[in-house]
């Protein structure tokens, strides 16, 4: 039995095209895995706090030192934290806001990427600490940006999954949304065969 943790980060709850991925993933694990845990945590329905001082106070204050809203913080990124140290398979359901994630969703990777949880430093560099761990990324974009130098998506979170331990990490992108029925047609037909295939 395999533990998934997926993390929907749309804005949209009604219309969303990375949402509509993520379900489709979802129904085809469960049918393929029906012994599987399914974890969904949807950052906009219950958003995380962004990096601010009381979450860093949470993390360098010796806890008899800690003001109720630094353990506050520290519980509330140790619980985000022990999801993904829990799940054998991380989905993250990202669509492309202005070239990059979504802010809900770095805010999340602020909390999860933590020194001395999952990842630590040694005298050649950073390592992550998730190693044996997959990942899928669903994406959604309203142009045509793999490969491009506009595309600020894809190589950051390839940058933050592969800083924590995770390399084996698939991207499905549903590209051209915004370019006319022809391209959206195009590129939702080729994500949703894409998902089916690898889940």
């Amino acid at each position: 039995m395999s533990r998934i943790l997926v993390i929907e980060s749309s804005a949209r709850q009604q219309g969303s095209v990375s949402r509509e991925l993520t379900q489709q993933f979802i129904a085809n694990w469960q049918a393929a895995h029906p012994a599987d845990q399914i974890q969904v945590r949807d950052l906009a329905v219950d958003p995380v706090p962004h990096l601010d001082a009381t979450l860093l106070g949470g993390w360098m204050t010796p806890s008899e030192q800690q003001s109720e809203a630094e353990k506050a913080a520290l519980a509330r990124s140790n619980l985000l934290t022990d999801e993904v140290l829990a799940a054998d398979v991380l989905v993250l359901a990202a669509p492309m806001y202005n070239f990059a994630i979504p802010s809900t969703l770095k805010a999340w990777l602020d909390h999860v990427l933590r020194a001395g949880v999952t990842f630590k430093y040694t005298e050649t560099g950073p390592q992550g600490l998730l190693t044996g761990k997959r990942a899928f990324v669903l994406t959604a974009r309203g142009g045509i940006y793999a490969g491009s130098a506009l595309d600020h998506q894809e190589p950051y979170l390839r940058q933050a999954l592969a800083f924590i331990g995770i390399h084996d990490v698939q991207f499905i992108h549903a590209e051209g949304l915004n370019l006319g029925a022809e391209f959206s047609e195009k590129g939702l037909a080729q994500a949703r065969a894409k998902v089916a295939e690898v889940a």
